[in-house]
């Protein structure tokens, strides 16, 4: 990547991910990584775009609706499903199992995956300054590793999640 063009598009991307951010709830940080990421693949692939400040700005607004999309998908760790409110003997059982599974997935993680998802399930509900001070990374990698090791989780408990889905 040219130099011009980094010093050219960082403070733009600063503020326009700044700016989507605030109004989105999603982490200034997170969406500045996640558009540094998809330029590098650009240019990779096709050199660097005509129009770099409109691409960024399109690029940052893209990577806002995706983080929207996931929000939207994931719950929050120990959200049990309605039917399961007031369980009976069968219920703390079929929870119970999930929860083997969910523990016994990570432990399958590849990579500090299993750390970084067991510090995102502690319940010292951990920031992500501290969990990064744990496993030794920059605060700024962080939510992209997360997307990483939460997609690698998703693939490996598919098959219980179908298992339970088939049951419900």
């Amino acid at each position: 990547m040219s130099h011009d063009l980094l010093r050219t598009l960082r403070p733009l991307l600063a503020a326009e991910a700044s700016a989507e951010a605030h109004a989105s709830g999603a982490d200034s940080a997170d969406l500045e990584q996640a558009v540094w990421l998809r330029l590098l693949e650009l240019l990779d692939v096709q050199g660097p775009p005509a129009d770099p400040e409109r691409w960024l700005r399109s690029a940052v607004r893209s990577e806002v609706r995706r983080s929207r999309r996931t929000t939207r998908l994931e719950h929050p760790y120990g959200a049990e499903p309605a039917d399961e409110a007031a369980p009976g003997p069968e219920g703390l059982a079929l929870r119970a199992a999930r929860h083997r599974a969910l523990r016994d997935a990570v432990r399958r993680l590849p990579g500090r995956c299993p750390r970084l998802v067991e510090a995102l399930l502690s319940p010292r509900d951990l920031t992500y300054r501290e969990i990064a001070g744990e496993l030794g990374i920059s605060q700024g990698s962080l939510g992209p590793e997360r997307s990483r090791c939460l997609g690698c989780l998703r693939r490996l408990l598919a098959p219980e999640v179908a298992a339970y889905g088939a049951r419900g």
